[in-house]
């Protein structure tokens, strides 16, 4: 009887899904929840910015971490910007841009212990509503209006198969109306790209192009759909590189109000940071998880035409993410191996430099007189010493 008993409980749980339940917010409660809070942990650290004597650190889909680094041996955590479902931000004269879910959001911190929010243009990024967790067959869009909510989680509940599927069409979500100086320095991860009064903000399918001439209140002045996954834009004389998932893009912005493809360069499907430099643009791809497939490789991609780019070299890595360049030098976070720094004066000859091990690395800046590295919730600072770097202080975001 008891193996009996135990055989229906197993037959019930196989009938059993994991299904998400949408958990909302309205509009206008998501659009008032910004706002500038004391320090605090970081819970899943994301892009690096630098500006000034501060570090802008993205807590994935949380906020911004401000950090003093006036001292680069003893950075300090100020503040936190609480911006819900930001991913990247860009700043210029005392200005900075985010992305707040749907919406592109200014902020003045010309006085940083004062820090005001003072623009904001609705509606001009896709909804994309916040991804259900692994292990979910089934997302419950039953009661969910996107016209009056935005998603901030799930919760997960057990049911009937039967009732778990659903054969109705995803909701239809809102899409809008289809360095030194005073700018700061982003690495190569980053979703948003300054040039001049000009703001290129990279979602994932489409470019827009945003006058900001008059800082508080930028004007979005074109929106051209390019394709799928579109993950990272690197701007360098007067181009635009965007890495997507299946390959690169250039796009001149001779004329900045409307940028205009020049070319597409197909590889194999993986997440894809790009860095120019002269002729040659360096693209990092990494396999696995969403990105499609397994090869983690560094391609070397002669630009010298940009209607015409060519892949001229390949370099092994292990599961490379972001990457930066200085002079000669090469820098590539290579996930779980570390940091590691190439020559490039004979490109497309790579030579190797040097391995900073022990330490899981994500995004890096290369500034005129130190290196910032982020990964594991650890800022690094490195220091240019001749030939050499060295590593001169981490900070643990924790």
């Amino acid at each position: 009887m008891f193996f009996s008993f135990q055989s229906c409980e197993d037959d019930k749980e196989a009938n059993l899904s994991n299904v998400a339940v949408p958990v909302t917010q309205s509009i206008a409660d998501f659009r008032a929840s910004v706002k500038v809070q004391e320090p605090r942990t970081i819970q899943e650290s994301g892009k690096i910015y630098a500006w000034k004597d501060y570090i802008f650190i993205n807590d994935k889909n949380e906020g911004v971490h401000i950090i003093d680094n006036t001292d680069p041996f003893n950075p300090q955590n100020i503040k936190f910007l609480k911006i819900p479902r930001n991913m990247d931000i860009a700043i210029k004269n005392e200005k900075l841009y985010a992305d707040n879910g749907m919406d592109l959001v200014v902020f003045d911190i010309s006085n940083i212990d004062k820090i005001s929010e003072v623009g904001r243009v609705q509606d001009v990024f896709p909804n994309y509503y916040a991804t259900a967790p692994e292990g979910v067959s089934y997302v419950d869009f039953a009661s969910f209006d996107p016209s009056q909510e935005v998603i901030i989680g799930y919760l997960i509940e057990k049911r009937k198969i039967e009732y778990a599927r659903d054969d109705s069409p995803m909701p239809e979500f809102a899409n809008g109306d289809s360095g030194g100086g005073t700018t700061g320095t982003g690495g190569s991860m980053a979703r948003f790209s300054l040039n001049d009064n000009y703001l290129y903000v990279a979602d994932e399918s489409s470019l827009s192009a945003f006058d900001i001439s008059t800082p508080s209140n930028p004007i979005r002045i074109s929106n051209e759909y390019i394709g799928w996954q579109i993950e990272t834009i690197f701007n360098y004389q007067d181009h635009l590189y965007l890495g997507s998932s299946t390959g690169m893009y250039i796009y001149s912005i001779e004329n900045p109000e409307k940028p205009e493809k020049l070319s597409f360069l197909q590889h194999v499907l993986g997440c894809d940071p790009v860095v120019v430099k002269d002729n040659y643009a360096y693209v990092t791809i990494r396999g696995g998880n969403a990105c499609g497939q397994d090869l983690n490789q560094l391609e070397i991609v002669d630009i010298s035409d940009k209607a015409q780019p060519e892949v001229v070299g390949t370099y092994g890595m292990v599961s490379p993410y972001g990457l930066g360049v200085k002079d000669n030098w090469l820098f590539v976070c290579d996930g779980s191996a570390g940091l590691k720094i190439f020559g490039i004066e004979n490109t497309p000859n790579l030579e190797y430099i040097d391995q900073f091990n022990n330490i899981n690395t994500y995004d890096v800046i290369p500034l005129d007189e130190r290196l910032l590295m982020v990964g594991d919730n650890i800022l690094s600072q490195y220091s240019y010493k001749g030939n050499e770097i060295n590593l001169i202080s981490t900070f643990n975001l924790n």
